[in-house]
């Protein structure tokens, strides 16, 4: 993988404004066998370039293909396999929230029409098409929901950059308006009604547990900006490293479960990664040294995302433990 990196970035004028130059040249745009290869060739990125951003732009491309279009059929695959593909789900206002996404698939004659609006689409004023998940059916008062490749000239389709996240750059967002796009039935990945219980909901868990490995990156690119700096009390660096190696050893077990399928949705160790490196990041603080300030703004602006879900699932790890269930006898 050093290889890799070192020809993209031998072909790559200026990674922090635009990544994309050289990467499949380097090969880093073919589709990665596993999380785990995706996860640490994330984090090798990060700790080479220091920027967050960088794993977003290349692990979002290779997360939404090697997920999503797993319910896709070979004919999809073939077709997309190492293209740029994002994925929208969220909405202005009202976020992913599934009771309040108003975007919406009807089914014509000669296709499926879907009308509405996305909006924070991560990667997607560079990508190829875009996988758009919209209401196609409601029962007893619930939306169902599939999901349907929208190919960017799509009549129909604006993209709209939205403002930059200054901790993910060069990652950029975009608003996506669909008027009236049509799409042919073959559009659809995997059954209709089934995509947000079956690929919106585990994909946030799939964030999560290849996102600790930018983490990762970011804390040892931190830990290699202390070389050729002035002279640093040796034990509380020493305290970092060690804890580094904690974090990196409990990102690993996180993506193999993934990957052998043992993840279970609200893993406690996810927890205590995020809490970890809100640790670790603070000592870094502590030791003021101005090579690591940047990185470590944009760890502060990246851990602090979603924090509100993530206290939700901190407290009712909690809760589990003041109330275990009964075990029956």
């Amino acid at each position: 993988m050093t290889e890799r990196i070192d020809t993209w970035l031998a072909q790559c004028p200026d990674p922090a404004t635009d990544p994309l130059p050289g990467m499949r040249e380097a090969g880093l745009l073919d589709p990665a066998p596993d999380y785990a290869t995706i996860a640490r060739t994330k984090a090798a990125l990060v700790e080479r370039t220091g920027l967050l951003g960088i794993g977003s732009v290349w692990g979002g491309r290779q997360l939404v293909f090697r997920h999503f279009l797993s319910f896709g059929t070979d004919a999809q695959r073939a077709e997309w396999a190492g293209r740029a593909l994002s994925v929208a789900i969220s909405e202005p206002k009202v976020g992913a929230h599934p009771k309040l996404l108003t975007t919406r698939a009807e089914a014509t004659p000669t296709g499926l029409l879907i009308t509405g609006q996305k909006a924070w689409v991560s990667n997607g004023p560079s990508a190829d098409a875009i996988i758009v998940f919209a209401i196609t059916a409601e029962e007893q008062g619930r939306k169902r929901y599939s999901a349907f490749i929208v190919p960017r000239d799509t009549p129909g389709l604006t993209i709209q950059d939205m403002p930059g996240f200054h901790a993910l750059r060069p990652s950029r967002h975009c608003l996506l308006t669909l008027d009236g796009c049509l799409v042919p039935a073959s559009a659809m990945l995997g059954h209709p009604g089934s995509a947000y219980d079956q690929m919106a909901l585990p994909f946030r868990d799939i964030e999560d547990a290849v996102g600790t490995f930018g983490t990762l990156g970011a804390l040892r690119h931190a830990i290699g900006s202390f070389a050729g700096t002035a002279p640093q009390p040796a034990e509380p660096l020493g305290a970092i490293v060690a804890l580094t190696a904690v974090f990196a050893a409990g990102a690993e077990s996180v993506v193999e479960a993934l990957d052998d399928g043992r993840f279970r949705t609200g893993d406690a160790t996810l927890v205590g990664l995020r809490l970890l490196a809100i640790d670790i990041v603070s000592r870094l603080r502590t030791l003021g040294v101005p090579a690591t300030a940047e990185i470590i703004a944009d760890l502060d602006a990246t851990l602090s995302i979603a924090a509100g879900p993530r206290l939700a699932r901190q407290a009712r790890l909690g809760e589990a433990a003041l109330h275990p269930r009964t075990r029956p006898t």
